[in-house]
Parts: structure tokens; C-alpha cells; sequence
């Protein structure tokens, strides 16, 4: 086996591996959103959430993981659709913003 097929065989098992992780993130980001969603009353629309991005950054115990912020949309009321994020570091969720509470008795400007 020559060191270049050795360099294609490793660059193939790191980008298997890393998809393989990404989608285990992302069951886990949206099993965390449909926690969340239930516990606030609110409906999960899509049932998914969507990567918006990805980078390595040093987690709380000093070793390299990758960050990942995850999009979705809810609804509060059945009828409009708000956005919210939520941020995981490696496997743990980290962050979870669903933006600005609506103001009660007012229309969504949607």
C-alpha cells in the first residue's frame, strides 16, 4: 500500500466518521428540542432541526470538540412559526435560544 492510497484511506474513515457523528448530534439535538418544546407548550413545526454551523472549539475540560448550532422553528400559538437555535459541544447541549417571547394580544407581523 502506497502513502498516497494510506492518506485517501484516512481521509475516507475521518469524513465517514465525521458524518456518522453529525448525525448522531442531530437525534440528539432534535430529541432535546422535543423535550424542550413540551416542557414550553410550544409545537416543534418540521420535527427537525437544521445545521447552520460547525467548528472545533476547546470544551469546559480543555479537549477539542466540534460546536455545532443547530436552527429550527416552533410555533406558541399554533399559527405562526418563530426560529430558535441550539448550540451542542460535542454530544451535550449548550445553548438553547427560541428568540423573543411574543407579546400577548399582538398579531405576528407574519
Amino acid at each position: 500500500m502506497t502513502l498516497a492510497e494510506i492518506l485517501a484511506l484516512a481521509v475516507f474513515v475521518a469524513v465517514g466518521w465525521l458524518v456518522w457523528d453529525s448525525l448522531k448530534a442531530r437525534e440528539a439535538a432534535n430529541a432535546a428540542m422535543r423535550d424542550a418544546c413540551g416542557r414550553g407548550g410550544f409545537l416543534f413545526l418540521d420535527d427537525t432541526v437544521a445545521l447552520d454551523s460547525l467548528r472545533p472549539v476547546r470544551a469546559a475540560d480543555g479537549q477539542l470538540r466540534l460546536r455545532r448550532v443547530f436552527s429550527f422553528e416552533y410555533s406558541d400559538t399554533g399559527v405562526d412559526r418563530r426560529k430558535g437555535s441550539l448550540t451542542m459541544i460535542g454530544d451535550a447541549v449548550r445553548g438553547l435560544d427560541v428568540g423573543p417571547s411574543p407579546i400577548p394580544g399582538q398579531d405576528s407581523p407574519l
